[in-house]
């Protein structure tokens, strides 16, 4: 079997960054931009820190912004209209996995009409051709959307997620800047920092995994458990090492898939709207005890990874422990919660059918019977 690697044509990474968007866009011919952000990055001014630069350049843009923190079918079909009534023929991305997630929907259905329906795009959809190009520039160190082939849409109906994996939705530019991600709350940056972890941890022990894509996923191990304490901080050390971390766990695991962790996060996010970060950081050390026995020698180089010491000495049990127990110091050191109040008794039949039905639960490394998974649910509640 072939094992295929899927990355941006080009992204750019360091301070002042941003200044590319506009030589992208005029490099590429395009006439008028889509700002694709959301309503608080608007707020902030943080999405004016590109808009001010297309002005400049004197570059035509309409800014959409009916995006929700977990964007919804409503929000992808609003912006569809809106694409079309705006005469763009790019899109700029700005803002966290929101802002990509629903760029790339609304430039896969612009491009393959035949997709309006936005729920056909679940899974590994049939799309013909690429989407809208997208320039996208995060302001968040977590999702990665800038390099994955992924994106995840909120069914609000049936209150549940759905994973979309399409290698036309890939953003063709990546502008990776850390100076906009400085303005983050500690909240939101020890949150989106841990899904990165969730990101390269699953990547690396996922089914699917080789040689590549665990060069990818240690190499952001390493620089996201050294990097992220600082980065809650807002120290420019740790924003840096943050911006690069996760863009290079998304090199890896947009390639080969996630686990139960993420599968679970999205069911939970889906039915307490539960911040996405958050759910990841809460699961991570239960699916790796649930996973430990499945993954060979891999917790002894994610325990090394995270800056343990002495694991080559260690027994199996213990640098398994040992990874898990790194995984918790870093969660609360940041401030993750260990548990949520809002999951009750009599949901956890439904989140556990939703978590098994999710797209990123086959790469988990091992079977999880639905008692397991409620039992996992269940480690969570208050």
């Amino acid at each position: 079997m072939a094992n295929r690697i899927s990355l941006n044509a080009t992204s750019y990474h360091g301070a002042g960054a941003i200044k590319e968007v506009v030589n992208e866009i005029n490099g590429n011919g395009f006439k008028k931009a889509f700002v694709a952000s959301d309503p608080d990055l608007i707020k902030f001014g943080v999405t004016g820190k590109v808009t001010e630069l297309l002005d400049a350049a004197k570059i035509p843009y309409e800014v959409y912004s009916d995006i929700k923190p977990n964007p919804t079918i409503e929000n992808v079909k609003n912006g569809v209209e809106a694409f079309k009534k705006s005469g763009a023929d790019c899109i700029v991305a700005v803002g966290g996995g929101s802002s990509m997630d629903t760029s790339k929907a609304i430039g896969i259905i612009i491009t393959n009409p035949e997709f309006a329906d936005v729920r056909s795009l679940e899974g590994v959809a049939p799309t013909k051709n690429p989407c809208v190009p997208i320039i996208a520039v995060p302001t968040t160190a977590g999702t990665a959307a800038e390099v994955t082939i992924n994106y995840v849409i909120t069914d609000v109906e049936k209150e549940r997620k759905f994973v979309c994996v399409d290698t036309h939705d890939m953003p063709i530019v990546a502008v990776v800047d850390p100076e906009m991600m400085y303005s983050m709350p500690k909240g939101l940056t020890a949150a989106t920092g841990m899904d990165a972890l969730t990101h390269a941890i699953e990547g690396y022990t996922t089914r699917a995994a080789w040689e590549m894509t665990d060069m990818f996923h240690l190499e952001a191990i390493r620089l996201i458990s050294s990097n992220l304490r600082d980065a809650v901080e807002n120290k420019q050390k740790g924003r840096e090492g943050m911006a690069l971390g996760q863009y290079i766990a998304g090199m890896g695991f947009s390639n080969v898939g996630l686990g139960i962790d993420h599968a679970m996060a999205h069911t939970l996010s889906a039915h307490y709207d539960t911040p996405h970060g958050v759910a990841c950081a809460m699961f991570l050390p239960i699916s790796m005890e649930f996973n430990r026995d499945y993954t060979g020698e891999r917790f002894r180089e994610i325990a090394r990874a995270m800056g343990v010491k002495g694991v080559d000495d260690m027994s199996v049990e213990e640098y398994r422990d040992a990874a898990i127990n790194a995984v918790k110091k870093l969660s609360e050191d940041v401030g993750i919660p260990k548990t949520l109040d809002k999951i009750k008794e009599e949901d956890l039949d439904q989140l556990a059918t939703d978590a098994l039905n999710d797209a990123c639960y086959p790469g988990n490394p091992r079977e999880a019977t639905k008692e397991q998974v409620i039992s996992m649910f269940r480690m969570l509640m208050a």
